[in-house]
């Protein structure tokens, strides 16, 4: 999953004005329009500063981009995790998943991720939860995914595979924040008796 591809993850929650996070902001310097410096400044008719062109006006909105991840879950109840082989999060733990295509649905991205990480066709069902990362600017999908197909193949986006079951996750080594959320929502889900301890270590990243 390659949610923070910057290295945004590791820095303090820092953000300019509208609510930008620095790293982003320092990315978008010139209108895409006529080619002026863009500002940040106050817009007729709305309550926050936004990206404006300062010299033809136009408004450029900065929205997060929206990353789709599944659970794949095998027949015997366990989830299927890759240990990452990209930064950020080398060497960690995390559900296959990326960022969503112009003319992709969130299930056919979520479908197109998992083949592409894993070498498994999934047949996405219920959404585990939505998760937001402002200081990485992305909204983070993950569904419940039953296998149909496929099997696990070697690609440099991942070391190696893991199938764990709800009580043998590595929450330690987990990559990711949303990656720790959405486990830990399943597991609620599905082993609800498990004690709350096994629930509160942090992610790596």
């Amino acid at each position: 999953m390659d949610e923070d591809l910057t290295e945004a993850a590791h820095r303090p929650e820092e953000h300019v004005s509208g609510g930008v996070p620095s790293w982003l902001a320092a990315a978008l310097n010139y209108c895409s329009r006529c080619g002026a410096a863009l500002r940040f400044g106050s817009i007729d008719g709305d309550h926050r500063e936004r990206l404006a062109c300062s010299a033809c006006g136009f408004v450029a909105y900065v929205n997060p981009r929206l990353v789709v991840t599944t659970l794949p879950i095998t027949e015997g109840g366990e989830v299927v995790l890759l240990r990452r082989g990209i930064e950020p999060g080398y060497g960690f733990w995390a559900q296959p998943g990326g960022f969503l295509e112009i003319d992709e649905t969130v299930r056919e991205g979520a479908i197109r991720e998992t083949l592409e990480e894993t070498g498994l066709l999934v047949e996405p069902g219920e959404i585990v939860g939505l998760y937001s990362r402002t200081q990485a600017a992305v909204v983070v999908v993950a569904f419940e995914a039953r296998i149909v197909g496929g099997a696990l193949r070697a690609n440099p986006e991942a070391l190696e595979f893991g199938t764990f079951a709800p009580e043998a996750i590595p929450w330690p080594e987990i990559a990711f924040r949303t990656s720790t959320w959405a486990l830990r929502d399943w597991v609620r889900r599905v082993r609800p008796d498990l004690h709350p301890e096994l629930l509160r270590e942090q992610p790596a990243v």
